[in-house]
C-alpha cells in the first residue's frame, strides 16, 4: 500500500506544514485613514530597523508626533533617527506615503492598498518595487514586479520607495542544513521530491519509463484526495496563440 501523497499530508493541518505564526506577533498595516491623514500630514521619526520572522523584508518601528508607534516595511536606504511623513500633504520622498492621486507618474511604489484604508497589500516582499505610469480622475495604474499592470483608486495609500533587503535571496544557502532549518520556519516541506520521480503507489505521476507523467496532467474538480493533483479543473491547457 503507498503513501500518503504531500497534498493528503498538508490537508491534515498537522505540525509539519503549519506555518509558525505565534512568532510573528506584528502585523504591518497603515495607521487609521483619519481626518489627519485626509487633510494634513503627520511627521515620524524611525527608532529602530530589524528583523521579524514572518516577513522577508526588514521592518522599521516608527513614532509619529502624536505618540503612535507603528511598524512600516522599511524602504531601501532608510536609517535610524530618520524621519518620515504620511498624509495628503506629504512630500514625495522616499520612506513617505501619500494617496496615489499625489504621486508623479514614474516613481516607484511600494506597500499598495487593494482599496482605500486596508492598510496595504500590494507589493511587500523583499527588493520589490511598483511605478505609476498613469494617471486619470476615476483611476491610477501602477505596474507591478510582475510586469502587469493594475488599476487602483487614485485615494489608495502607497509608500515611496524600494522594500529594503533586495540582496537577501543573492546569497546562497551552502548547506542544506541553513536550507532545511530556513524552510522548517516558514512552515514549508523541504527537500521537494518530484511527482514523476516516485513509485505508482505513492504518486498519480509516479513509475513509467524515464521522468514523464504518462497521463493527462487535467483532473476534475471532484476527484477524490490523492488523485487531484496537477491542472486542476482547468479551463484550458496549452500555450496562448
Amino acid at each position: 500500500m503507498g503513501k500518503q501523497i504531500i497534498a493528503q499530508r498538508r490537508g491534515r493541518g498537522s505540525p509539519t506544514y503549519r506555518a509558525h505564526t505565534h512568532r510573528w506577533k506584528i502585523r504591518v498595516k497603515y495607521r487609521i485613514y483619519d481626518n489627519l491623514e485626509k487633510n494634513g500630514v503627520l511627521h515620524g521619526r524611525v527608532l529602530d530597523i530589524f528583523h521579524n520572522p514572518g516577513f522577508n523584508a526588514p521592518l522599521a518601528r516608527v513614532r509619529f508626533e502624536n505618540g503612535e508607534v507603528r511598524y512600516i516595511i522599511a524602504p531601501l536606504n532608510i536609517k535610524v533617527g530618520d524621519t518620515i511623513a504620511v498624509g495628503i500633504q506629504a512630500p514625495v520622498k522616499i520612506g513617505n506615503t501619500l494617496p496615489l492621486k499625489n504621486i508623479p507618474e514614474g516613481t516607484n511604489i511600494y506597500n499598495i492598498e487593494n482599496f482605500p484604508a486596508d492598510g496595504g497589500s500590494f507589493v511587500r516582499s523583499s527588493g520589490a518595487s511598483a511605478r505609476v505610469i498613469m494617471q486619470t480622475p476615476e483611476k491610477v495604474t501602477v505596474i507591478l514586479p510582475s510586469k502587469k499592470q493594475h488599476d487602483f483608486d487614485p485615494m489608495c495609500r502607497a509608500t515611496i520607495g524600494m522594500v529594503a533587503g533586495a540582496g537577501k535571496r543573492d546569497k546562497p544557502f551552502v548547506k542544506a542544513g541553513k536550507r532545511h532549518h530556513r524552510m522548517r520556519a516558514h512552515g514549508k516541506l523541504y527537500p521537494r521530491t518530484s511527482g514523476v520521480a516516485m513509485n505508482a503507489v505513492d504518486h498519480p505521476f509516479g513509475s513509467g519509463r524515464g521522468r514523464h507523467i504518462g497521463k493527462p496532467k487535467t483532473v476534475s474538480r471532484f476527484a477524490p484526495p490523492g488523485r487531484k493533483v496537477g491542472l486542476i479543473a482547468a479551463r484550458r491547457t496549452g500555450r496562448r496563440k
